[in-house]
């Protein structure tokens, strides 16, 4: 792996390379850094991971791109650093991208059970009522987007699907975030983390998860894991990512950190992963 500035508009095609490039690697309160969502690039095709409050100020400022340059969206939970600009970016898509453009709908890699919550709890009071037919029919998470639907993975200790698009394969995995309570990743509210290509892990959100550590460690070439500077709460603190084996942290970027982060010593990790950076997979 190799590590690039975007150097201006960042082209969402390339050589065929799979690329990550972080609109944001901040926390859900960070001031000075935009929120920790994603781009996946390869070839021909994009897969934005997450889109946060901060998320279409990101995508301009450390991208250079528009909302209405999005084709395909993957939402891992409904926090509002997570989704809070899909509502925007959907309004984008149905009336620039699609209307004026003459750009495709968007699509949005989604399960059916999500896709019930994502809609009748985040996105349904902004989008439904922009428009209405003849007859009453108001609009529907259909109207703004086309879901492609991952399929079920058999034979994993956790729940995980799967889904390939264009030339990226993504399992996707729950995960242990909230609420804090929660024991397992069984009854913990819906949220999924990523293994990008069968070679780079990416946790999402989540507390601390050995067994989901461990079972990804040893076939992921890089692990992007959340990070945070205290004990509790609903991530995974700095002091127990502290205790994992010595060759898992130097394969480790941490993301999702907080503003003081600069207080806080990584030398035994790959570092923090930087927002505004291009991670190349050779």
């Amino acid at each position: 792996m190799h590590i690039l500035p975007a150097n201006g508009k960042l082209s969402l095609k390339n050589d065929g390379k799979l690329e990550i490039f972080f609109l944001g690697v901040g926390s859900a309160f960070s001031k000075t850094l935009f929120q920790t969502n994603l781009l996946l690039i390869q070839g021909d095709t994009h897969v934005l991971v997450d889109f946060g409050m901060t998320g279409p100020q990101s995508l301009y400022e450390t991208a250079g791109l528009e909302m209405s340059n999005i084709e395909v969206i993957l939402p891992t939970h409904s926090h509002a650093d997570h989704v809070g600009g899909i509502e925007s970016l959907a309004l984008a898509n149905r009336y620039i991208a699609r209307r004026i453009m003459g750009k495709p709908k968007l699509r949005m890699i989604v399960n059916d059970e999500y896709e019930r919550v994502l809609w009748d709890m985040t996105l349904r009071g902004g989008l439904e009522w922009n428009e209405q037919d003849a007859e009453g029919r108001k609009l529907s998470f259909h109207d703004y987007f086309n879901p492609i639907r991952p399929a079920w993975k058999q034979g994993q200790s956790r729940e995980t699907l799967e889904v390939t698009v264009g030339d990226i394969h993504i399992e996707i995995f729950r995960t242990k975030h909230v609420p804090e309570q929660a024991t397992s990743w069984q009854n913990s509210f819906i949220s999924y983390g990523l293994y990008v290509n069968n070679r780079v892990f990416i946790s999402a959100d989540t507390r601390l998860d050995l067994d989901l550590i461990y079972s990804y460690a040893d076939r992921s070439e890089i692990m992007f894991h959340d990070v945070q500077f205290f004990s509790g709460a609903v991530h995974t603190p700095l002091s127990d990512l502290q205790t994992l084996p010595d060759d898992i942290k130097r394969k480790m970027y941490l993301i999702h950190y907080s503003d003081n982060w600069q207080q806080h010593n990584v030398d035994d990790f790959a570092g923090y992963a930087q927002q505004g950076s291009r991670y190349i997979f050779d």
